[in-house]
């Protein structure tokens, strides 16, 4: 019998946190995770931030997910999206990763659990908004397949424009 060698695309490293060994863990986000929460939302945007309020308000809603990742304790990132009742689309709201933990997969991860409950949930498409000039996230998400199909001028707090990007969620 012949041997074949299987090809697969390289995958990043698991994330580790930075001076630790252990590896990032994407889970829902608690209400013990809110200081953190707020904490990250404060570092990575400088305008259109979520209040505590609306965190805690997330975090008991139906019609919204908080995903925490999480090394040794530590929460290195999050991800919010929102459902609307009776539509296949989900809207991935925010994602943010600590800058010390930037490069290793992090928001991929983030991205990816944001997927999977999204079809959790019967969505079929994942749409989201993201500054023009955040190159960084713009090549993530093309890398994970999502596809630009619109704009929106003066979207954010500060009168930057927004890309608009969506993905078709797989196992339909």
């Amino acid at each position: 019998m012949r041997k074949t060698r299987r090809h697969h695309r390289r995958r990043p490293r698991p994330a580790e946190p930075s001076g630790g060994n252990d590896a990032v863990r994407i889970r829902p986000a608690r209400p013990a995770d809110l200081d953190a929460l707020v904490a990250l939302e404060r570092h990575a945007f400088t305008t259109d931030h979520l209040s505590r309020r609306q965190y805690r308000r997330h975090l008991g809603s139906a019609s919204a997910a908080v995903l925490a990742a999480v090394a040794a304790r530590r929460l290195l990132g999050k991800a919010v999206v929102f459902f609307r009742r009776g539509s296949a689309i989900a809207r991935l709201y925010s994602i943010a990763v600590r800058a010390d933990a930037r490069g290793r997969g992090v928001g991929e991860a983030l991205l990816t659990a944001a997927e999977r409950c999204a079809r959790a949930r019967g969505c079929r498409t994942m749409r989201l908004e993201v500054r023009q000039d955040n190159a960084g996230a713009i090549r993530l998400y093309e890398r994970l397949g999502y596809r630009r199909f619109g704009a929106i001028a003066g979207f954010y707090e500060d009168g930057a424009d927004a890309w608009r990007y969506e993905k078709r969620l797989g196992g339909w």
